[in-house]
């Protein structure tokens, strides 16, 4: 099926969010999120003896710093925070400045940790090694989270043509995918191995990335500090710092909370890797901290569970991990010394299996996920079509003599199914063929069957 251009239509939307009042955990700025902006100690929602040790810790791991340094490590404003810690680290002899620079204030100051410093450094390392961009507290967090939630997002059929105009698709499959991605709750795509539910997934997360949030660095709970940002998973937004407390494309005067950092929508992937534990706070025995789970780092955007039922752990036991955060929107996290603490659940999820769903799921979790979508194998015309422009894009020479001569004897004859990436895997072979014999790769009866020779394999 050849899907047509559309006129490229702007991003889906959320509704605007209110403004908060002054003194509130979050504000807005025409319409987006913004993290309130820190003037003192008292906005960070931390207490001053944290933030000390914080600062001590950076001290002890990087030596000489200057105030704005410091500043920029523990991500929060010099003035009126920063400087206030250092005041009170200095009056406890816990830090000195070795130099200064006359004529550009306090942050230039070169600053140094002290025995005693270091003795304290060492007693704060012993309960955390964690030494980077200050935490926010849980509840901030949370309510970022739902600030920023896509919501019943507006996905039209002429955005979704746009954003899979490069797949090849059945109409019915295709009209069933907009439908659930406005549900913003749960999809599961099934269907024979090889026929592009991996690649609708990502479509779907790329068509996501147009869209920026905040998150912050890292979240902090009953003293314990959770890592939020992810290199791996995350991509900043284009337009942000790429140090901490960088202020991105805010309006001149607009200032923000530099603990939160501006990415795209995020797009978490995980397969054959994920585990119970996987989907829990991970505490890091040696350093002494968190690091969030998949389905927490994906919030506010697409969690990808990519070849479901293929994990080390039984899918049900998985599945049944699933069940109340997709019915309630609302996960539970367990530190380790027992305590439970509540996240938002504000994820698309999807499930992508090659298996048969009897095999993995039951009646009453199939109930629970809104959108079950089959993926099947490509029509003759569709394979014709995605033939046509793998060749073209990859350089092969296309016949529509040698695609009648491909489907006779290598599909027809031997009753084998069609699959939507046979034809990128058989012009590779093409390719590869014609390289090491110095021909042009076109579509001949002769590199057909070297390359099917070399691709297919009887099971």
């Amino acid at each position: 099926m050849n899907i047509p251009q559309q006129p490229k239509p702007g991003p889906a939307t959320a509704a605007p969010q209110p403004r908060q009042a002054p003194g509130g955990a979050a504000t807005t700025s025409g319409g987006v999120f913004v993290p309130p902006n820190i003037s003192r100690i008292e906005d960070t929602g931390l207490s001053q003896l944290w933030l000390q040790d914080l600062a001590l810790k950076i001290l002890y791991f990087q030596g000489y710093l200057t105030g704005f340094k410091i500043a920029e490590e523990i991500a929060l404003p010099f003035s009126g925070v920063v400087d206030q810690i250092l005041d009170a680290l200095k009056r406890e002899k816990y830090v000195e400045v070795k130099s200064s620079q006359m004529g550009l204030g306090e942050g230039a100051y070169q600053y140094a940790i002290t025995g005693a410093g270091i003795a304290r450094a060492r007693e704060a390392l012993e309960r955390s090694q964690y030494a980077g961009p200050a935490p926010v507290p849980i509840q901030v967090y949370n309510e970022g989270v739902l600030r920023q939630s896509p919501g019943r997002t507006t996905i039209t059929n002429r955005v979704m043509r746009q954003a899979l105009s490069h797949l090849v698709l059945s109409e019915k499959s295709f009209q069933r995918i907009g439908p659930a991605v406005n549900s913003g709750t749960s999809i599961f795509l099934y269907g024979p191995p090889g026929n592009g539910k991996t690649s609708v997934a990502r479509s779907l997360g790329n068509m996501m990335l147009r869209e920026s949030i905040y998150i912050p660095y890292a979240v902090e709970v009953g003293g314990q500090v959770i890592k939020m940002y992810d290199t791996v998973n995350h991509q900043l937004a284009g337009d942000d710092q790429h140090t901490p407390g960088g202020t991105g494309n805010l309006r001149p005067g607009v200032r923000r909370d530099p603990r939160w950092v501006r990415i795209r929508r995020p797009f978490v992937v995980t397969g054959g890797e994920l585990t119970l534990a996987g989907l829990d706070l991970v505490f890091d025995d040696v350093n002494k901290f968190y690091e969030a789970p998949f389905q927490v780092k994906a919030n506010g955007g697409i969690l990808l569970i990519d070849d479901f039922g293929r994990q080390q752990v039984r899918p049900r036991d998985l599945l049944n991990r699933w069940i109340v955060p997709l019915e309630n929107r609302i996960d539970f996290l367990t530190l380790h010394t027992g305590r439970k603490i509540e996240v938002p659940f504000d994820v698309l999820v999807v499930f992508s299996t090659n298996l048969p769903p009897r095999d993995l799921v039951d009646e009453a979790f199939l109930r629970r996920l809104r959108h079950k979508i089959e993926i099947g194998d490509p029509s003759f015309e569709e394979y014709r079509e995605i033939f046509k422009r793998v060749a073209s894009a990859k350089g092969v020479k296309y016949t529509d003599q040698g695609l009648a001569y491909l489907l006779q004897e290598w599909y027809i004859k031997r009753n084998r199914k069609l699959r939507a990436s046979h034809p990128r895997d058989l012009c590779d072979q093409i390719l590869d063929i014609s390289h090491y014999l110095s021909v042009e790769p076109v579509m001949t009866r002769e590199l057909i069957d070297a390359s099917c020779d070399a691709y297919f394999v009887e099971l």
